[in-house]
């Protein structure tokens, strides 16, 4: 049975602009479940690298800053390590949060919070979109940041026991992002982790069918303050740095203005701390169409940006209302990022209702036109909340069944989907065809970024320590023990010549997880989109 909002047992709604204080001591534990592995998690490269996770959990850590600071909170990010026994025993309160693919590990912590007696709350994107697969958490919390936290933690306060019913708290007055906390980036060691990351603002002007962010977050973007986002960095370096940031916003330029008004703080906090770290975001490919942007960018040393391209067919790209790529040449656009000094990471679906059998050959003409080295090839999924959820639902043809690596009755036959995403991700990573569009980067793109200073924060010891240990890994076990080491020595040598060291620990890394990634798809040993539904017990 699940209680409502307006339940006698929930509190009645306070202003956003009052912060309930607490009566009693709690005890928090807040756990981030595990990733399913999968493209995104770059998890064979950590080895390389010396790290054991991909990005902090960035919400997770937001709801850890905003509990009372009369509380005690304990964080555990279950990607560096499991929560123990003794974690469970000395909680009052679980807090969980996670997204869909996280489902499984979602349900084992609740399962074992409660054999410990624990009341277990739930937020985060998974639940908001789908309260009804979370039935057996005591309280879900619906939304973002806003009345409904509070309402939740006067309710912890006052309740010591687990409720007889699950209740629900629902955000309708969210807390505007100029008055989020800094994430608790005291609980953890960002120098476990692949890169760190940063959010300005929340929500994408744009409604391509497939995407529930516009449902979830909104199409009108609310932002951070700039000074707030400095904070957030300074914060974030005492934590450790693992020498990158990426903005996780749904689309950074979403609101232009804002980013212009932003950009000189980021460029003068890299001047004045030494530029530690180099910046990466996602970005709608029409960003081309901006120069003054893109030479603020640079000179803020944006090094990567992710644009979800889908594919390079104009047909489909209209089918899933993703004109925003069509305002300019593809290619055109790409070399415009490039020539700022940006490296294009691009998003790539396959199983669109316009696919034919000649489209693996028109992306992989595109790849190599574009000259792209790292793509996230996908098996387009259907998530709750989209356009294309609801029309596919009227159409019946979502696919509950498990085991399959979409939920999408494709109009093609789905084996022949399969054998088109094998071959095209396969073709991709091909150690040599890979490499070739590094060479391209070294070429085109890398020389066009801003010359760095020595800086006491890019040439500390331990800065050189780790950088040279990562270098000496990647040399032995890629360019000793692989299977494409003549290939890789191809562009390791002239680059160490110059020393290029930067350039080659970058190409090393990233290329040595797409390539064991691939030969693992090649296997059944991966999945073919983030989102996939067959389980692999990793």
């Amino acid at each position: 049975m699940t209680g409502l909002l307006g339940s006698p047992n929930a509190v009645a709604p306070q202003s956003q602009n009052t912060r309930y204080r607490p009566t009693t001591h709690r005890r928090i534990l807040c756990i981030f479940p595990k990733y399913s592995r999968s493209f995104g998690t770059f998890h064979h490269a950590f080895g390389l690298k010396g790290v054991k996770a991909f990005m902090p959990p960035q919400g997770l850590l937001i709801v850890a800053a905003y509990l009372p600071s009369e509380w005690d909170v304990r964080f555990i990010d279950e990607n560096i390590r499991p929560a123990s026994r003794a974690d469970y025993r000395w909680a009052d309160v679980v807090i969980v949060s996670g997204m869909h693919i996280q489902r499984p590990q979602i349900q084992h912590i609740n399962a074992l919070a409660h054999q410990a007696g624990k009341i277990t709350v739930l937020g985060g994107p998974s639940v908001s979109g789908c309260p009804e697969y979370y039935s057996d958490f005591d309280i879900l919390h619906l939304g973002e940041l806003g009345d409904a936290s509070d309402r939740m933690i006067e309710y912890l306060d006052r309740h010591h026991e687990r409720p007889t019913q699950q209740l629900r708290f629902e955000t309708i007055d969210r807390l505007p992002l100029a008055e989020f906390p800094t994430p608790a980036y005291d609980k953890l060691n960002l120098n476990q982790y692949f890169l760190a990351n940063i959010q300005y603002s929340s929500g994408c002007p744009y409604q391509c069918e497939f995407c529930d962010i516009p449902a979830l977050y909104g199409r009108d973007p609310r932002l951070k303050a700039p000074q707030q986002v400095l904070r957030e960095l300074d914060t974030m370096l005492e934590a450790g740095n693992p020498g990158a940031v990426y903005f996780v916003d749904d689309n950074f330029v979403g609101n232009r203005r804002a980013v212009a008004e932003l950009l000189p703080h980021l460029i003068e906090w890299q001047k004045s701390n030494g530029y530690p770290v180099q910046f990466a975001c996602e970005a709608t490919l029409n960003l081309a169409q901006s120069p003054k942007l893109l030479e603020m960018m640079r000179e803020a040393y944006f090094c990567t940006v992710f644009c979800g391209i889908e594919t390079p067919e104009p047909e489909a790209l209209r089918a899933i209302s993703k004109t925003q790529n069509l305002s300019m040449p593809m290619l055109e656009a790409i070399k415009t990022l490039n020539q700022y000094g940006m490296e294009v990471v691009s998003g790539i679906i396959l199983g669109f209702d316009t696919d034919t059998p000649e489209t693996v050959d028109r992306i992989l003409e595109f790849i190599k036109r574009s000259q792209i080295p790292m793509l996230t090839i996908n098996l387009l999924y259907a998530l709750p909340k989209t356009p294309l959820w609801n029309r596919l639902q009227a159409e019946r043809r979502i696919v509950s069944e498990v085991g399959r690596e979409s939920n999408i009755d494709f109009l093609m036959p789905y084996e022949e989907v399969i054998a088109m995403w094998n071959r095209c991700i396969s073709a991709a990573y091909e150690p040599n065809f890979l490499y070739e569009r590094f060479a391209y980067q070294c070429r085109h793109t890398y020389p066009n970024r801003i010359k760095v200073p020595n800086s006491p924060a890019r040439t500390s010891p331990d800065k050189v320590r780790r950088g040279l240990t990562m270098l000496a890994k990647i040399l032995l076990r890629v360019g000793v023990f692989s299977n494409y080491r003549q290939t890789f020595w191809q562009m390791a040598f002239p680059a160490l010549k110059k020393t290029k060291i930067e350039q080659v620990i970058h190409i090393g890394l990233v290329a040595h997880h797409l390539i064991h990634f691939t030969q693992e798809c090649t296997k059944g040993a991966e999945s073919a989109s983030f989102y996939s539904q067959k389980l692999r017990g990793k």
